[in-house]
């Protein structure tokens, strides 16, 4: 959404997320999950090891967190956002990171 000059205020609603495809759903689904399927061992080794995109553990990344990033990356101009479950965890990322 970003490619357009949008208010604040539609960032604020609208920003990282597009309707559901099959739905047509514009809400943001809060996946309460922990745990994703990987295709392969491969796959699940890529992405614990962070080289490949994707979600792996709830406490990492989930849909929900990721819409959630990409709004607050849009709301502050930026080109990305982290949200984390804690500000111990945010420390935790800043120092580390």
């Amino acid at each position: 959404m970003t490619e357009k000059n949008y208010s604040f205020e539609t960032l604020q609603v609208h920003a990282g997320q597009v309707p559901d495809p099959v739905t047509g759903a514009r809400a943001v689904p809060i996946y309460q999950t922990t745990a994703f399927v990987f295709d392969s061992a491969e796959q699940a080794a890529g992405r614990f090891a962070l080289t490949d995109a994707g979600n792996v553990y709830t406490r990492l990344t989930n849909p929900t967190t990721a819409v959630v990033d990409a709004r607050v990356a849009a709301l502050e101009g930026g080109t990305s956002a982290v949200t984390v479950a804690s500000g111990s965890a945010a420390i935790t990322y800043a120092i580390l990171n």
